[in-house]
């Protein structure tokens, strides 16, 4: 049982930890970047995929279980990719229409500022996925 909690926790450590190290390289962390929509690699893909692929080596493929998270899997994955790139562009557009609108201080000091990069580009995606993958591989030699 604990297998299906830990894997996907350990992915998602590790995943992270790795984002901060890349990020590491080109900026000073703050405290935020741990928990960072962005970059590489995919936390979240690598949550979706350790879970699906815990699931498809313990139950096996032609499970219900394993069905119900690769769906799950593949729609975390395909927003990931498109639908927060799309909200990541609106962030941008309306930081811009703020920010020209110089003369209203109101609206400077209203709304703060979106965030303009909450995607991940496909590359991310497989790394995360890589990620979950292999650590559901080791969870499941190591404990099962």
């Amino acid at each position: 049982m604990y297998i299906y909690i830990l894997t996907p926790i350990i992915a998602f450590i590790f995943a992270q930890g790795l984002k901060v190290i890349i990020k590491s390289f080109k900026k000073k962390i703050v405290w935020r970047d741990i928990f960072a929509y962005s970059d590489m690699p995919s936390g979240h893909t690598s949550v979706v995929t350790a879970i699906t692929a815990i699931i498809g080596l313990t139950l096996g493929v032609d499970s219900p279980m394993f069905a119900i998270a690769f769906v799950f899997a593949m729609i975390v994955m395909v927003d990931a990719i498109g639908l927060r790139n799309y909200l990541g562009q609106h962030g941008k557009t309306l930081n811009i229409l703020v920010k020209d609108l110089k003369e209203d201080d109101f609206l400077d000091n209203s709304y703060p500022k979106l965030l303009e990069k909450i995607g991940h580009t496909p590359l991310q995606v497989v790394a995360g996925a890589t990620i979950g993958i292999l650590t559901s591989i080791a969870s499941w030699l190591l404990f099962a």
